[in-house]
């Protein structure tokens, strides 16, 4: 029996999320009032949501289904704690119609729809049949309940190729692949079903004709439970990444008043005909004649939903809060205005030249942006804390509004160049790269394929660092050795009278640097360039920031040494060297021929075993992590000589997974 959704006043908010969510959400409580309640796993005993919240209750180990996803400690932890509502977030449990069902028939307030909504909604089969059913235009594709390889070739030839393959439980580019024929479909099923079944617990797939070079255009609705449905214009989140999001922007550079309006109307007659309640989002794929086609619904708050806050002005976590109490909306449609532009880019934890690989690791240097002028900084991290592995790979948002879209772009391009992340890899400078793209600066040409189409192979390329970077670099490594004055200052005596050399590699790539002391500074040669350095200074206790003169300009360099390696960021970006002189010796085991694991996850499976013979490109091992399936093939072709990989074991990143000797 499904309980009646618990419509009241409460008092005490426990938000079932972590990270930058869970810390926005209780920002928005307690400026309302509320008291809040964050629960946490073992590899988040020390999180930043933890400290935010009032009080907190620990439900379970670090992986999701022991904590995050594990129901009846969340409804456990609210009782616990006196908390009398609960805030899902987004990801984890935030679209399971069952944890809305046990919040509800634990007598608490789930702040989000019933779950026969989210029901409706959470199978895209069944979710295209209904909106279909309401009027919606959908893209011609298949959501049968036969899902043998059989019926979906067959369903996928009459369809036409190309054809996107999706999960039919959940989103996100994850059990989504793009098939251009029907000989690529059964592999590319294989690979669907099984990332499906892992990030949602479903393999069952649907099919849909592939609609060539889009926009990923989204209408964010808002009900009450008196009836009253209105939508607060779109978003465009066309920037994309393995099909995820990557920057999202509002209003959309392509739609207009009428278009916005058509849009609008076909998201709030399907959320009227589920009887919907809370903010929710209807996504469309919209094609270059300005036709729009019924993707999926997000029956919850949006990791984009900042954008639509900075131009209707209005606060979508405090209305979820105020439905939730049995509050009617307090505007209109018409009531609904849009103030200026605003754009996000998501920070993630990823490797881009190694294909946007998830990375884990330490938090050395985490220094946001001001928060000044427009800009506005979601995160979960703190300086000295790390990123784990068993969670999603963002871990913050920035957002800025102007005026108009330049001035949105200009301050978030400006905000961006100033955060600092050290100590792992992250895209921050892919995500400069992108907002000072001239396509992306114009607006009117972006669609789903704007990544692959501006970058294309440059995407793989390790960028090199500016010789003016090593320089500053190379010194910093030095420098961090010499004493310090007062106020941090360092003076040319401190190195004494011999030159000192240092060597920074990257890759393959190696540099070595000489600094000699002269009269009120000192001089340093790198790769055939000279730069006069002077009036040199620490400007903290953990020599994190040094700031110098080089060449008449006075510029900062931040630092963030780890063993080995020296990581740093100037000119807006990150870097990392290794130090060549403390350069520990690879062991034979780094040959050419060795597959070694590019980050920390779960074995999935591997595909050879010791003798038998491989092609380059040939498919070895699959690692699963942070939600996201990763195929490593053979580096060269030849014979497998060792395995040290079986499936359902754990990599660290780096491990030694599989050595092949190389054909004669």
């Amino acid at each position: 029996m499904t309980p009646r959704k618990q419509i009241r006043p409460f008092h005490t908010v426990l938000v079932a999320n972590r990270g930058e969510i869970a810390i926005r959400i209780m920002r928005t409580a307690r400026r309302l009032g509320y008291g809040t309640v964050a629960v946490y796993s073992e590899a988040d005993r020390d999180g930043p949501h933890v400290h935010a919240a009032d009080r907190a209750v620990c439900i379970g180990g670090a992986a999701p289904r022991d904590s995050y996803l594990n129901i009846p400690a969340l409804i456990d932890a609210a009782r616990r704690a006196g908390a009398d509502a609960v805030h899902p977030g987004y990801g984890f449990l935030a679209e399971n119609a069952d944890f809305a069902d046990a919040v509800d028939a634990a007598g608490l307030v789930f702040i989000g729809p019933a779950g026969a909504a989210i029901r409706a909604m959470g199978n895209k089969a069944q979710a295209k049949r209904l909106v279909l059913a309401a009027g919606m235009p959908c893209i011609p594709g298949y959501q049968g309940a036969d899902q043998s390889d059989a019926a979906l070739l067959a369903a996928a030839a009459d369809v036409g190729f190309p054809v996107m393959v999706k999960a039919a439980a959940g989103g996100g580019g994850r059990g989504m692949r793009l098939v251009p024929d029907a000989g690529a479909l059964p592999q590319a099923l294989a690979s669907a079903r099984s990332e499906a079944e892992v990030a949602f617990g479903s393999a069952e797939l649907i099919l849909e004709r592939a609609v060539l070079a889009p926009r990923h255009v989204e209408i964010q609705v808002l009900a009450d439970s008196h009836g009253h449905v209105i939508h607060l214009g779109e978003r465009d989140c066309s920037v994309q990444r393995r099909h995820q999001k990557v920057i999202e922007e509002a209003p959309s550079p392509a739609v207009d008043a009428a278009l916005r309006a058509c849009m609008g109307e076909a998201a709030i007659n399907a959320a009227k005909a589920i009887g919907y309640i809370g903010a929710g989002t209807m996504e469309f794929l919209l094609d270059r004649d300005g036709r729009f086609y019924f993707m999926e619904m997000n029956t919850r708050l949006q990791v984009e939903h900042a954008v639509t806050e900075a131009i209707t002005g209005l606060d979508l976590v405090e209305w979820q809060l105020r439905v939730a109490a049995g509050e009617p909306l307090a505007l209109a449609q018409d009531d609904v205005r849009l103030d200026g532009h605003a754009i996000e880019v998501r920070l993630t934890a990823e490797d881009v030249p190694a294909g946007f690989l998830p990375q884990t690791g330490p938090v050395l240097r985490w220094r946001p942006p001001p928060q000044e002028g427009g800009v506005r900084v979601d995160h979960g991290l703190a300086e000295g804390g790390a990123v784990s592995p068993h969670y999603d790979s963002m871990v913050a948002k920035l957002v800025a509004h102007g005026r108009t879209r330049d001035e949105a772009r200009r301050k978030l391009l400006r905000a961006v160049g100033q955060c600092v992340l050290l100590g792992l890899p992250s895209n921050q400078g892919f995500l400069a790269d992108c907002l000072a793209d001239p396509a992306f600066a114009d607006g009117g040409a972006v669609h789903t394929g704007f990544v692959q189409e501006r970058f294309g192979e440059r995407l793989s390329e390790r960028p090199q660092p500016p010789l003016r970077t090593l320089a500053l670099a190379a010194f910093a490594a030095l420098a961090g050795a010499m004493p310090r004055q007062e106020g941090g200052r360092i003076r040319p005596a401190a190195l004494g009278g011999q030159a000192a050399r240092v060597g920074l590699a990257q890759g393959d790539a190696r540099w070595d640097a000489q600094l000699a002391a002269g009269g009120e500074g000192w001089q340093l040669a790198v790769q055939g360039g000279s730069f006069a350095l002077r009036d040199a200074a620490w400007e903290d206790d953990a020599r994190a920031t040094l700031r110098v003169e080089c060449d008449g300009i006075t510029e900062r360099i931040v630092v963030a040494p780890q063993g080995d390696a020296l990581h740093c960021f100037h000119a807006g970006r990150a870097w990392s060297f290794e130090r060549v002189s403390e350069r520990k010796r690879r062991g034979a085991e780094g040959g050419s021929g060795a597959v070694t694991a590019p980050l920390t996850g779960r074995i999935v499976d591997v595909a050879v075993r010791a003798g038998d013979a491989v092609q380059a490109g040939q498919r070895l091992v699959v690692l699963e992590a942070m939600k996201m399936e990763h195929t490593l093939t053979a580096p060269l072709a030849g014979v497998v000589a060792e395995v040290c990989a079986q499936a359902g074991g754990q990599s660290a990143k780096g491990a030694l997974l599989l050595r092949i000797e190389e054909a004669a």
